[in-house]
């Protein structure tokens, strides 16, 4: 099993950055992919982003692709989001997981098997 703790959420401004960590202990971290999921009030848990175990292959959400960068650092057993020119509808609470269950990269909710607690992330206008 991995635990996972997410931390870098906050509230800035439109057109701001934040980084989110997500720190994972247990099982070696570089046995599982993982990804970057976020929940807007009312709405449902979408992927942001996702990265293989070796970050040679990573996928982004439409809506993201150019201000967001996933990477990892598996000798820190540590993923990043990096969020630039954040916008308004970026708020929701962001959430870590790992996947065990896919060869390469996990785009799908369901492919994952663990997850973090969460962190919010509050862009405003």
């Amino acid at each position: 099993q991995v635990q996972l703790v997410e931390s870098g959420g906050g509230l800035v401004q439109a057109g701001g950055s934040l980084r989110l960590s997500c720190a994972a202990s247990g099982r070696t971290f570089s046995s599982y992919a993982m990804g970057w999921f976020r929940q807007a009030p009312g709405k449902e848990r979408e992927i942001v982003a996702a990265i293989s175990r070796s970050s040679s292959i990573t996928y982004y959400v439409d809506s993201v692709k150019g201000r967001f960068t996933i990477s990892r650092d598996n000798a820190k057993s540590t993923g990043y989001l990096q969020m630039n020119s954040l916008k308004p509808e970026d708020t929701a609470v962001y959430y870590c997981a790992a996947s065990n269950l896919v060869s390469f990269i996990a785009t799908a909710r369901s492919e994952y098997d663990y997850w973090g607690q969460g962190t919010q992330v509050t862009v405003s206008s």
